[in-house]
């Protein structure tokens, strides 16, 4: 046996030189995927779509409050039956949902608890309650162009397009449409139900 022999601990010094360098584009290509997520995430909530909270139980049982939801306003056009979030002038942005937009004509019959869209009584089994108080509306009334008219879902404590403080809802002023509900709010007894995490009905 030689001194060569000893020290020789029968590693190509080619092969080490391949596994370094094989580690080192792994850690890149991970370096690589990470980053590209994050700008994923940042681009969605800045371009497509971003979180708020939701005050008030104006708009149960779709809604609760302190529930945390994920809105986007990417190419939206308001639709019949979208929940979305708007701003009102020295107020906390509300959240409703459409109910009419521009050019319809809408309706409450407080007697039979209906609202009534170009003459047809629409189906809403997402309410709370029946709509069986107009506030300030006397109806019927045609949506401006430019404008939506909202209700919230709980009718019997709603502010909305039925108070003159909301009434017609200029669109400019929407913030975007409620998608998803990605964090549920606590009830009395601090408990969160998870069942309705997700998309948000229409």
């Amino acid at each position: 046996m030689n001194e060569n022999d000893i020290f020789n601990d029968g590693a190509d010094p080619d092969d080490t030189a391949v596994k370094s360098e094989s580690g080192s584009m792994v850690l890149h290509d991970w370096l690589q995927c990470i980053v590209f997520a994050v700008v994923i995430g940042i681009s969605v909530f800045v371009f497509i779509g971003r979180h708020m909270g939701v005050i008030g139980d104006s708009m149960l049982p779709t809604l609760f409050n302190n529930d945390k939801v994920i809105i986007s306003n990417l190419f939206y056009r308001p639709r019949n039956g979208d929940v979305v979030i708007f701003d009102v002038v020295e107020d906390n942005p509300y959240v409703k949902r459409v109910i009419a937009i521009a050019g319809q004509t809408v309706d409450i019959d407080a007697e039979r608890g209906a609202v009534i869209v170009d003459g047809i009584v629409i189906d809403e089994p997402y309410i709370e309650v029946l709509t069986t108080r107009g506030m300030a509306m006397e109806g019927p009334v045609t949506v401006p162009e430019g404008y939506i008219f909202v209700l919230g879902d709980n009718r019997g404590n709603s502010t909305d397009s039925r108070d003159v403080r909301v009434g017609f809802v200029d669109t400019r002023y929407i913030l975007g449409r409620v998608l998803f509900v990605i964090f549920p709010g606590a009830d009395s007894f601090n408990q969160r139900d998870w069942s309705r995490f997700g998309f948000v009905r229409s």
